[in-house]
């Protein structure tokens, strides 16, 4: 039997000495009876342990009913046996230790890289009578960031797809060690640049609570604007994409204009149209002026006209239907099995957003339902995205006009010692989740981050198996998933 870890919550400070340690078939256990009960692995990775030839392993699993987390750590030699066959969640993060400590779980379906470019021979093959190959990227005809898809088809029909990532690794984990220092803010707003204000206000909700910093209502209530907005230009954008790939251009002309006016309502803020520069410390640097207040109210009420006619006009064309409902279906035993996230999980139908299992920052006291579609098919990951739109866009407008008055930034304590924070917050993408670990200084001996395209790229793969290979532009597209934000 298992045994229980430390519960913790969003953004609360442990001390590190009371995470529990447990033997490694107690971890196994534990890790996989929990998963088994509905819990989540949010983060599971590697750091070093006293002994050279040995290294801790930490475990963080949310425990959404609950909005709380379950953390406990083992120390390992050179070899574990793997979880990966009873817990397909831990597959992708065994591989990632394998990689970046040399951690060999032993029994694990296929340990191949996770960020470095494969050799021919890594590659998975399908034998037999008129299979054939087909390899995309990682250079592509479009303007996308690298990535390598390799397909085993019959026919037209995809068997597998092989999704091969790491093309652009930059090593950021590793040099937020030390920190936080002048450059670790820069590291997270440019980490995937479309996700600047997901991962600048994770860092910021992590460190604060290191420093005992409250934060003023109204920093808090600016950084939700601005979080909002990103998710508002982004799904803006997707649904676009997606009119685009099946040729209906009255959206896709439409959209790609819209999203900018979205990115222009962050830039009225604090004149980066991602959001650079607004989230610091204990606040935010610009304010929103009543002049600004009544420009981004009158931009966002023009914006919403134009794209509701859009949106409408995708939904009721009979050709764009066809090709978005039963494309690219994901079950939910599957999604459940990877541990899905994101608006890619609600469109299979979990209630799984942290704004309402975790909430931080001002959603601790102003919330926005979670929509939740059925099909897990592109409609509903479409679909799904207009419907957040359409909250998101009311969430904006309501907060603008109830502003608390409050200064806009708050003192920063030295970061707490020898403790370890976790900060989970919604990026438009689904749930970002930093893991903070200080020493005896108060300086980052480890630092994690999982963006959640982590979690979803696998659930891509499994959308394909049995499509047309044909269709795979628009799945990928309904996915959206972030090459930067997994090349850490």
């Amino acid at each position: 039997m298992g045994k229980s870890g430390l519960i913790a919550r969003n953004t609360e400070v442990i001390n590190i000495h009371d995470i529990p340690g447990l033997s490694m078939e107690e971890f196994r256990q534990t890790v996989i009876e929990k998963v088994h009960l509905g819990e989540r692995i949010a983060s599971l990775f590697g750091l070093p342990a006293k002994e050279p030839d040995q290294k801790k392993v930490i475990a963080v699993l949310a425990d959404g009913a609950n909005g709380s987390f379950s953390i406990f750590s083992t120390i390992c030699g050179r070899e574990y046996p793997s979880l990966s066959n009873e817990c397909p969640q831990a597959e992708l993060f065994e591989r990632e230790m394998a990689e970046q400590w040399g951690l060999i779980p032993t029994g694990h379906p296929w340990l191949k890289p996770v960020r470095f470019p494969l050799g021919r021979s890594d590659y998975f093959q399908v034998e037999g009578e008129e299979i054939h190959e087909v390899a995309v990227g990682p250079v592509h005809a479009g303007i996308i960031e690298p990535g390598h898809f390799r397909f085993q088809c019959h026919g037209e029909d995809a068997l597998t797809l092989e999704i091969s990532l790491g093309y652009q690794y930059r090593g950021v984990e590793s040099k937020l060690a030390g920190g936080p220092d002048k450059r670790t803010l820069h590291y997270f707003e440019t980490l995937a640049g479309d996700t600047t204000m997901g991962h600048a206000t994770a860092y910021a909700h992590l460190v604060e609570s290191l420093g005992r910093c409250e934060v003023p209502a109204r920093a808090d209530a600016i950084r939700a604007i601005a979080l909002e907005l990103e998710r508002l230009a982004n799904h803006a954008g997707d649904i676009g994409a997606l009119a685009g790939d099946v040729g209906y251009l009255p959206t896709a002309s439409y959209c790609g204009r819209l999203r900018g006016d979205f990115l222009n309502m962050t830039a009225t803020i604090c004149g980066n149209r991602f959001g650079r520069g607004l989230v610091r410390a204990g606040g935010v640097q610009f304010d929103i002026s009543n002049g600004f207040k009544e420009r981004i109210l009158e931009s966002l009420e023009k914006t919403m006209t134009g794209l509701t006619e859009a949106a409408q006009l995708l939904w009721h064309t009979p050709s764009v239907l066809s090709r978005f409902e039963g494309t690219g279906g994901v079950s939910t035993e599957i999604c459940e099995q990877l541990g899905m996230v994101g608006p890619a999980a609600r469109a299979c139908g979990f209630e799984r957003d942290a704004r309402l299992e975790y909430p931080s920052g001002y959603f601790r006291f102003s919330h926005i339902p979670v929509s939740t579609w059925h099909t897990g098919d592109v409609f509903s990951r479409a679909y799904l995205r207009w419907i957040e739109i359409q909250r998101s866009a009311a969430y904006v407008r309501d907060q603008l006009e109830q502003l608390p008055e409050s200064p806009l930034r708050a003192e920063l304590n030295p970061l707490a010692n020898d403790s370890m924070v976790i900060s989970l917050t919604e990026g438009w993408r689904g749930e970002i989740c930093h893991v903070a670990i200080t020493d005896e200084k108060g300086k980052f001996v480890r630092y994690k981050v999982v963006d959640p395209s982590f979690h979803n790229w696998k659930g891509l793969a499994m959308a394909l198996r049995g499509a047309q290979i044909s269709d795979f532009p628009l799945i990928n597209k309904s996915f959206n998933l972030s090459y930067a934000g997994h090349d850490l």
